[in-house]
């Protein structure tokens, strides 16, 4: 992969090399490689269609997660967070210890490896809110909650320069994986202002199925707002509010007595 460089970029194949626009810029590449055909049923290529089958697994799973979240997510995600999150996938299905390579899949691999993704990598949680929380995942009740002391916005919070005010919002989401659905409720604070004044303390819960077999997952998050004349305006479109996933509970397996 090349950088086009000068003042005219070129978009299309010319003497078997490609242009294209990416989000690193104007790219230029040779045209080849090895054909479809040969992929799908060389035994040379083995190793890659399993390599393949999986990475097309944590897509899915990826999308799936990201469907589940959109209420929160939709304000609080960066330009490459479905490559990131997928890339975490993959590490997820690779954990599968259960079964074969190629079959490996999310609910027998290690969910909990996404604990910490950060949906927006310019807006980081852990370098946004300074105030301690805890979290619980029920299972049985099927409450995934965050609870938050007391606390002084103008002391522990991180905000961005013009931000007047924010809200801490959180979501719980029950994913199954294997029939593409899922239970999800949010749950947020109102608009509080960032000053000395301490807040209430803060209880966020999210009610799913109650013992439920399927992965269960938390995110917190916090979006910045600039109030100009009594109105609250959503700070830049939301490049620097905050999402993470902060509780993941796998999938517990039910067996039957027998």
């Amino acid at each position: 992969m090349a950088r086009q460089k000068g003042l005219i970029k070129l978009d299309g194949t010319i003497g078997g090399i490609t242009f294209y626009k990416s989000k690193d810029g104007y790219l230029a590449r040779e045209k080849g490689g090895v054909s479809s055909d040969r992929i799908a049923n060389d035994p040379n290529f083995q190793r890659t269609r399993e390599n393949g089958e999986e990475f097309g697994r944590a897509g899915k799973a990826g999308r799936l997660l990201r469907t589940a979240l959109r209420n929160v997510l939709k304000s609080s995600a960066d330009g490459r967070m479905v490559g990131r999150l997928t890339a975490e996938m993959v590490k997820v299905i690779q954990a599968d210890e259960t079964n074969p390579r190629g079959l490996r899949n999310v609910i027998d691999g290690e969910a909990e490896l996404l604990i910490g993704f950060d949906f927006n990598i310019k807006g980081k949680l852990r370098n946004t809110l300074y105030a301690p929380y805890t979290q619980n995942l029920s299972r049985t009740t099927g409450l995934l909650e965050v609870t938050i002391p007391a606390f002084v916005p103008a002391n522990m919070i991180a905000a961005p320069n013009g931000a007047t005010h924010f809200k801490i919002e959180s979501a719980g989401a029950e994913v199954d994986f294997e029939n593409e659905v899922f239970v999800t409720e949010t749950s947020e604070t109102s608009i509080i202002a960032l000053d000395g004044t301490a807040t209430a303390p803060i209880t966020l819960s999210n009610a799913v199925t109650p013992n439920s077999v399927h992965p269960l997952f938390l995110v917190l998050g916090i979006e910045f707002f600039q109030e100009v004349n009594g109105e609250m305006y959503s700070l830049k479109n939301g490049l620097f509010n905050a999402l993470t996933l902060i509780g993941v509970n796998g999938s517990q397996v039910v067996i039957s007595a027998g």
